[in-house]
Parts: C-alpha cells; structure tokens; sequence
C-alpha cells in the first residue's frame, strides 16, 4: 500500500529534512510541502492526501487549530519542538506525536504505525460496508498479515510500541507494531471500550467483575480511574 502524504512546517530546514525522510520511505509517497498551515488550507483540497506531517507552532495558524479543519479521513502525525503539546495532540486523535530533533528510525516507526492504521482501516472496508459492520481485521504481525476475528477478540494491551491481541480459543497471542490510540480509533466503539490507559475490552466478552478487575481466565484486567465512570454506565445498561 502507497501513503499520499504531505508535510506542513514553516521551517525550511524542517521541511527539507522531512522531506528527504519521506524519499527515503518506500511506502510514502510525497504530495506536497507547505511552509504554513495558511498555504496548505489552500492547496490541500486539490491534492489526494492520506497522511500529514503537521507541525504545531505557526504563525498566524498553529498546526492544532487547522487539524481541527481537516476532513476525516486526512490522519495527522504531528511535529514539534515543543513537549507540552502532547495532550493536544492526543485528544485530537492524532497517530502520533514526534519531538524534534527527528531521526529517522522514529519517524520510520511512526510511519509504520501510520501505515498499520491505514490497511486496518482498508481492510475493513473490503469486508464491509463500514469497518463497524466487519466482523474481521487484518493486523500487521512482524512480516505477514494476519486476520483477527472481531467476535472471538477478547481484550488488547498496550505493551510499549506493540499491540497483544487475546482471542478467544487461540494459545498465542497476536502481536502488532501500532499504538493503542490509533486501534482505539479504528476499532468499531459500538462494540469496543478502553477501560485503562493499557487496556481495550470487547464488551460482550465481560463475563466476570471482580474488585474492580474484569477477570479474562487468569488474568485481572484492571478499571482505571479516568474509565471508571463511563465502565459504570456500560454496566449499568445490563445490570438487574
């Protein structure tokens, strides 16, 4: 699968470097390059763009703000210099948030994830008539794609930079390069809920509740406090 991407920076430096990044990518393909937010607010619409590499400090219009204008299905990695945006960044539900100075190997790594989201996000529209009516995922699993059965999924857990993906009936595990934020995004919410920083649970699979922990066999699968509300009301709906 080629990436259409295209980067937003008013450093030219940054600009440059990103640039050759993308070059040196097999699976991006380079659509266009701005200087500022205002320019490509203007030029983006007559571009085909999957992916955008949108700084956050600007003048006149901060990376941020024009995210919010963006059509849907542009997904955004942004790039900065500045830490404190990072909370922003999430909640917009950006793939990824990269703190300059940028290696290459961490932009690889975010390209990936990139990547990740967009052939899950394809997949699930070859299946179905939207990814929430599909009843299968495929996941990129070292060098193989590998189906995962929505129906027989368990719960997910965050390890670091890896998905493990639990099914029902299956000994092993399935591991997957991606972050938790972007599956959260891509997985149907109808059926799916995170209940911890770590942790996303398909609801019908919650059997047992106990002190707090859903109980998934031998494993304790803990309520955080942010999900604790919002677990309660899911709860509540079933409960007699």
């Amino acid at each position: 699968m080629i990436v259409n991407c295209a980067i937003v920076d008013d450093e030219p430096l940054a600009l440059d470097l990103l640039e050759s990044y993308v070059r040196r990518t097999p699976f991006l393909n380079l659509v266009g390059r701005y200087s500022s937010a205002i320019q490509a607010m203007r030029e983006l619409p007559n571009q085909s763009v999957d992916l955008l590499f949108l700084d956050i400090q600007m003048p006149d219009l901060s990376g941020i703000d024009f995210s919010k204008m963006l059509p849907s299905d542009i997904r955004v990695i942004f790039t900065t210099a500045f830490s404190e945006y990072a909370a922003d960044s999430y909640r917009i539900n950006a793939l990824d948030y990269l703190l300059k100075p940028i290696a290459y190997p961490v932009f690889l790594e975010a390209s990936n994830k990139a990547l990740n989201w967009f052939e899950m996000s394809r997949k699930s529209g070859d299946n179905a008539s939207s990814p929430a009516e599909s009843d299968i995922m495929y996941i990129k699993s070292e060098r193989r794609l590998v189906q995962i059965n929505l129906n027989k999924l368990l719960y997910v857990e965050a390890l670091k930079d890896y998905m493990k993906f639990v099914c029902e009936g299956d000994e092993m595990p399935v591991f997957s390069l991606m972050s938790l934020k972007s599956l959260e995004a891509t997985l149907p919410s109808s059926r799916f809920m995170r209940v911890h920083r770590s942790f996303i649970v398909q609801k019908s699979q919650v059997k047992v509740v106990e002190n707090n922990r859903i109980v998934f066999g031998k494993v304790r699968i803990p309520i955080g406090d942010a999900y604790k509300a919002s677990f309660q009301e899911f709860l509540a709906e079933y409960k007699l």
